[in-house]
Order: structure tokens, then C-alpha cells, then sequence
């Protein structure tokens, strides 16, 4: 009995050393796991972000100069015009019964004038004969005088009268295209202060304008000549060109926020861009096209573990003897055997991808981040994948 006891003991002593044993050599055998890029090109764009509205490139408000009712109206809204063409009439009664009392009022001027100057011929040879006083003598100088200013005024209130006339037909200034229009058939418009607009005409719909409003901490980068992409949501798949025609000084607040006006010219073939619709604007600061490396490989950095499990000895910060040069910067490269750390020089970066100008090649697999085990050995910074990233071309 107490044999076998004592072999029962044994036996399970051997079973608790195989499971530690086994325990141990488990957490001892850790896999590795690179996470890795390939080189490759890509086209890195630093640009400024903003919104506007599409405009028409010329858009003229047409009014009228007199007051009256309007009697006819011979364009609508989208109507295309050209210059001169008719646009509306207002009533003529009016205006026609002020042109014949104009024209009365000149003929009566005109029969003054006449007896005017008849009557100061007379008077003046009396008046050299002595039989005339020079009181009369003046009196019919006087009445001459007033008579051809009379006469005058008369002949300038008819040209008054016949403009006047002339403006109750509305004419459109330009070719172009009816945006709006303000009036209807038998409405009266009153021009005593202010010119009231009837019609608002766009010139040519295949030549549009973006006006963007830019935030005062951008405006200082945005440049005549640069490139533009922008959206609208009428065609959340199309994306439309642009170039920035004009930056205007005049600065625009609201709420404390100072934006400034960036006018960017863009053509419109289809006319599928309406006046008035909401532009999502992309400005291309610069873009550079090379060999490029996701922004997580030149912050990656391996732990000691990663060297030892590798059995490779550690990179110095820097050789001995030197301080660190903090313009330095590297990046580790895959190999068969391992990974090895590459001096480069950098370009352009978007947060997203960097250029590399030196010290890599199309087609090398760099390191973005090591997993030992379960333990992610990565100590760079990935990339923040809510970071706005403008359209990459290919």
C-alpha cells in the first residue's frame, strides 16, 4: 500500500514538471511580426481648404430710370437674350401726355422769342432816334433775354421728355441668359430713389466663378495662378478645375473670424455648375510626385526586444563622440535575415505619405511597426486617419 503511494506521488510530481516545463517553454517561443510598406510613387499635394459659392462671371441688373406700371414683359426666367433685344415696356400714357405738353411748351417758347425780338428791333430804332426811353429800351433787352432762355429750357425739357419716353422699353445690356426676373405684367415700379432691378442677366453660363471665402491663417500661402479642385453636391462624383484669378484685401468678418475673398476662374462646358451653388474647394499650395514611404515608417522605432529576438545588436543613436543631429532621420528596411536602418532625406509630406529624395528605391519594404508575441512593439505614431487628405493622383 504505501508502495504505492509512493508511485502515485511520482507520478504526478513528473506530470506537474512536464506542464511547468511546457508552461515555460511556451512564454518563451514568441512569433514576430513585421508590418510593412512597399516604396512606391505617389503624388503628395500641400493644399488649403475652403468654401464658396459658383457665380457667373458677368451678371448685370437691369432697371428702369422712370416709374410707371409695366405693360408687357417679353422675357422670362432662363430665357437667352442678346444685346438690344427687348426685354419689357412700361406704360406710355403718361409720359406720352408730358412729351406733347414738352413739344407745346416749345412751340408757345419759340412764338415769345419771335415777338421778342420783333418788338426789341422796334423799340431800338426808336430808342437810337430818340423817341424811345432807355427805360423801355432796357425792358425790351430784358425780354429778349428771358425769352431765348425760355426757349431753352423749353427745347431741353422735350429732349427730357422724349428719354423719359425711351426708357419705358427695356432693352438687355448683353448677351446672356435670364437669371431672374423681379417683375410681373401690370405691377408698377417706382424709380423716385432707387433704381428698381426687373432682370438679372448672365452673361455666358460656360465661364463660371468660384468666390471662396479663405481663412486669414491660410491667405498668406494662396497665389495667382495656383491650381483649384472643388465639388459640389448637385455631383458628389465629379470633381471641377480651377485657377485663382484674383485674392481681394478687402477682408471679410464674421463672429471674429476674418476670411479673405479668393476669386477662381472655372470653365463650365457642360454647364452643369448653377449660379449660386455651395463649392467644396480644394487650393493646391505645391505638389511633388516620387518615391514615397507611409508617414508610420519614419516614426517607427524597435524596442530592445525586437533586437534581441532578431539576435541582432541595437543602432546607435548617433557615432560616438557626436551629438545627436536631430535633421537626421531613418528608416528601418525588411531583409531576409532581419531589418536594417537607412539614412534618408526627405520632401514634401502630407501627414500621410512623405517623399523620399534620398537613400531609398522603388520596390524596398520598410518597417511600420513590429509585433512581438501579442505585444505591438511599434513606438511610432500612426497616422491620424481623421487627418483631411486631399485626392492623390496616380
Amino acid at each position: 500500500m504505501k508502495k504505492k503511494t509512493v508511485i502515485i506521488s511520482i507520478v504526478i510530481v513528473a506530470i506537474v514538471a512536464i506542464i511547468l516545463l511546457s508552461v515555460k517553454n511556451c512564454s518563451g517561443k514568441k512569433d514576430i511580426q513585421f508590418n510593412t510598406a512597399q516604396v512606391q510613387e505617389e503624388t503628395i499635394e500641400l493644399t488649403v481648404t475652403a468654401t464658396g459659392y459658383v457665380q457667373p462671371v458677368d451678371k448685370v441688373e437691369v432697371g428702369t430710370q422712370v416709374s410707371g406700371v409695366i405693360e408687357k414683359i417679353y422675357a422670362d426666367y432662363n430665357s437667352q437674350v442678346k444685346k438690344g433685344q427687348l426685354l419689357a415696356e412700361l406704360d406710355k400714357s403718361t409720359l406720352n401726355e408730358r412729351l406733347i405738353q414738352a413739344k407745346a411748351s416749345l412751340l408757345s417758347a419759340e412764338s415769345d422769342l419771335t415777338y421778342s425780338q420783333q418788338n426789341y428791333d422796334r423799340v431800338k430804332q426808336l430808342y437810337e432816334l430818340k423817341a424811345a426811353t432807355e427805360i423801355a429800351y432796357e425792358e425790351a433787352i430784358n425780354r429778349l433775354a428771358n425769352a431765348k432762355n425760355a426757349l431753352a429750357n423749353a427745347r431741353a425739357n422735350l429732349h427730357q421728355a422724349e428719354v423719359n419716353l425711351s426708357y419705358t422699353e427695356i432693352y438687355s445690356p448683353i448677351d446672356g441668359v435670364v437669371l431672374d426676373r423681379s417683375v410681373e405684367q401690370g405691377q408698377t415700379v417706382a424709380a423716385s430713389f432707387n433704381t428698381p432691378t426687373l432682370f438679372t442677366i448672365a452673361n455666358d453660363l460656360k465661364k463660371m466663378q468660384v468666390e471662396a471665402a479663405v481663412d486669414e491663417a491660410d491667405i498668406g500661402r494662396v497665389r495667382v495662378g495656383q491650381q483649384v479642385n472643388f465639388i459640389v453636391d448637385a455631383y458628389n462624383e465629379d470633381t471641377f478645375d480651377g485657377i485663382v484669378n484674383q485674392i481681394r484685401l478687402q477682408p471679410a468678418v464674421t463672429n471674429n473670424v476674418v476670411t479673405y475673398t479668393v476669386i477662381i476662374d472655372a470653365p463650365n462646358p457642360e454647364e452643369k455648375l448653377y449660379p449660386g451653388m455651395t463649392a467644396s474647394i480644394v487650393i493646391i499650395i505645391r505638389s511633388e510626385r516620387g518615391i514615397a514611404v507611409p508617414a508610420e515608417a519614419l516614426n517607427f522605432n524597435p524596442e530592445p526586444e525586437v533586437f534581441t529576438h532578431l539576435k541582432m545588436k541595437p543602432e546607435p543613436p548617433a557615432f560616438p563622440g557626436q551629438m545627436l543631429d536631430f535633421k537626421q532621420k531613418f528608416v528601418w528596411i525588411k531583409t531576409s535575415d532581419g531589418m536594417v536602418r537607412k539614412e534618408i532625406k526627405t520632401g514634401l509630406a502630407d501627414g500621410i505619405y512623405t517623399i523620399i529624395e534620398e537613400g531609398l528605391d522603388r520596390g524596398d519594404t520598410v518597417i511600420l511597426s513590429v509585433i512581438v508575441g501579442k505585444q505591438d512593439m511599434n513606438q511610432g505614431q500612426a497616422a491620424n486617419p481623421f487627418m483631411p487628405r486631399p485626392p492623390r493622383r496616380q
